[in-house]
């Protein structure tokens, strides 16, 4: 009918061990970095931005001669800068004072953003963590995007616009 309970010392200890084993995994999960095969990570160049049509055919997104760069590190971070090279310069000199066709072809004329890069070999799938885009409805947005990779030569697609329209990114592994 009686209980001894361990001293009060033992106790503490006790509790304390769970706390700090639950926050350990608690911080493991948090900081897992993404995984990503080695032949990912490094420089890309853009070779192709393109857009395929609901009826098959492909265009280019971002003009004839599309710019872009793409940066991948160990820890799975990335940068990814996509620019039209015939985006027109402000007439005025000062971005502060465009015309509104002016700021039209910047915004339409760039696809930027950086995050957390990770991927599914067995899917063929790419998942960008965007935290920060030049398209601001893609801040803290997850987009999974199918992928090749041939040698040196990554193609993915993105999502479909709500026109239907399919983006494609094509980039040259630099280094």
């Amino acid at each position: 009918m009686f209980r001894l309970l361990p001293p009060p010392r033992t106790i503490e200890i006790a509790a304390a061990a769970v706390l700090i084993g639950g926050s350990l995994g608690a911080v493991s999960a948090a900081t897992e970095r993404p995984w990503l095969p080695r032949e990912l990570v490094g420089t890309w160049s853009l070779v192709a931005a393109d857009v395929q049509h609901p009826d098959g055919s492909i265009s280019h997104d971002y003009g004839q001669a599309p710019r872009g760069s793409m940066m991948v590190d160990t820890a799975g971070r990335y940068t990814l800068m996509i620019f039209k090279s015939e985006r027109p310069r402000f007439a005025s000199g000062d971005r502060s004072s465009g015309t509104p066709e002016e700021y039209r072809e910047t915004a339409l004329g760039m696809s930027v953003h950086y995050g957390a890069l990770s991927a599914d070999t067995k899917a063929r799938t790419l998942t960008f963590a965007i935290e920060q885009a030049s398209f601001a409805n893609w801040n803290g947005t997850r987009q999974v995007r199918q992928y090749q990779l041939k040698g040196k030569v990554l193609r993915y697609a993105v999502a479909a616009r709500p026109n239907g329209d399919i983006p494609i990114s094509v980039w040259h592994k630099i280094d």
